[in-house]
């Protein structure tokens, strides 16, 4: 096998395994709460917890390896990313698995959009269309009806998908994302002993819950984070953002598969809305960007 065969079945294998992690936090946060297995303030002690020793496992196999950076994250990420798996948790108390990923992810597309905006970038007007279609889908997810979810659900899961979507920008000029992210889950240790402090009296935990958040936290999220560091490195900003978009996807028949949940009428037409409108930004830009390359070739 050649090396670019090597590198390409590396990216594939790291970025499908990684995208299955990220949907598989949400079955396994929903199947820990919705099966009160764990309470919601315990289940995001105990993700971060094993998320910080899994990744710092990580570095102790690359500790031997020569010019380590020495980058260490930072305190505003650390807080970011314990706001996200706090509200994470709490939202999937009332959210079906496949709702609250389409609500995450659409959260975190929408926010990393908004906030380019804001920095000065222009939209186009095709751009614009796809923003105001996935806004429109939001809408059409959360019309008061049968198969609606709770606004306290939507409003938590919309608050994690705006943190980790603050978190993954702050993190894009990371020389080691890696081990920024390592120090990051560490440093959310504090807030976790805080977090414990304030809620140990209404804790409910059995060994289904501490092993579901653990396995939440060391595999699907400290692993599962550390295999699509790998695979970014392979794939442009564009194809990373349009692969997440298949995560609510993927999450909802994990839904199905282990949770027993019904996709609803709802859910297909919002997710067409959202993913698609998002899709559309991201491909308009992509395709403008492109259009000025050749201009300026000519």
């Amino acid at each position: 096998m050649t090396t670019a065969k090597q590198s390409f079945t590396k990216i594939f294998i790291a970025t499908l395994f990684a995208l299955i992690a990220f949907a598989a936090n949400s079955v396994l946060c929903r199947m820990a709460l919705g099966e009160k297995a764990i309470d919601a303030a315990s289940f995001t002690a105990i993700r971060l917890l094993s998320g910080a020793l899994a990744l710092f496992l990580i570095l102790l196999l690359k500790r031997n390896k020569k010019n380590l950076p020495q980058s260490k994250g930072n305190w505003f990420s650390a807080c970011m990313l314990f706001l996200y798996a706090l509200t994470f948790s709490f939202a999937y108390i009332t959210l079906d698995t496949g709702t609250g990923a389409l609500i995450l992810f659409g959260s975190v597309q929408i926010t990393m959009i908004l906030l380019s905006l804001f920095s000065g970038n222009r939209l186009h007007i095709v751009e614009w269309a796809g923003v105001i279609m996935a806004f429109l889908g939001f809408l059409y997810l959360v019309l008061p009806g049968v198969t609606a979810p709770s606004i306290l659900g939507f409003i938590l899961m919309a608050s994690a998908g705006i943190a980790w979507g603050v978190y993954t920008l702050k993190g894009r000029g990371s020389e080691s994302p890696l081990f920024d992210t390592a120090y990051n889950f560490s440093r959310t240790i504090p807030l976790v002993l805080v977090l414990l402090a304030l809620t140990f009296q209404n804790a409910q935990i059995s060994l289904d819950g501490i092993w579901l958040a653990s396995l939440s936290g060391g595999m699907t999220s400290g692993i599962g984070y550390a295999l699509w560091y790998v695979a970014l490195r392979g794939l442009s900003i564009t194809q990373a953002a349009v692969l997440q978009l298949s995560v609510p996807v993927i999450a909802a028949l994990g839904g199905v598969i282990f949770v027993a949940e019904e996709i609803s009428l709802r859910l297909m037409l919002s997710a067409l809305f959202i993913l698609g409108g998002i899709l559309v930004t991201i491909l308009g830009r992509y395709s403008i960007d492109a259009l000025k390359r050749n201009k300026t070739t000519l």
